[in-house]
């Protein structure tokens, strides 16, 4: 009997701590959450302004999209939804272009970082 009364104790703390854990992980979870709302408010996007062939067959930074810079100004609105844009392409002229374009268009914090091997990949 006492067996059966030292396992039934034991279940039940373990249950106990189990459930505890399960909770705790759940209330974890949810202030997780916001912190991972908070790293996505706050979105970069590398943008070359070269033509499609000099992205393609000259290199580019993996982490770049190639918005040509004859297409930027279509691009407004895509653009608008980062908090940080930084352009580039051959020497950083096409980029300065860009960066008025975009300034004119109302987009703030955007930067002509030159050269497409200046950009920098996130981790």
């Amino acid at each position: 009997m006492k067996n059966r009364n030292g396992m039934l104790m034991l279940t039940v703390a373990f249950s106990l701590i189990l459930l505890s854990n399960c909770q705790s992980q759940t209330n974890n979870k949810q202030e997780v959450e916001p912190q991972k709302n908070e790293i996505m408010k706050n979105k970069e996007i590398i943008v070359d302004v070269r033509s499609p062939e000099e992205w393609e067959f000259d290199g580019h930074a993996d982490c770049s999209v190639n918005y040509p810079l004859d297409e930027i100004q279509d691009k407004v609105e895509d653009l608008k939804k980062y908090d940080h844009i930084v352009l580039v392409c051959r020497s950083g002229n096409r980029a300065g272009v860009a960066k008025r374009i975009l300034e004119q268009a109302g987009l703030k914090n955007v930067e002509n970082k030159g050269p497409w091997q200046n950009a920098v990949c996130p981790n």
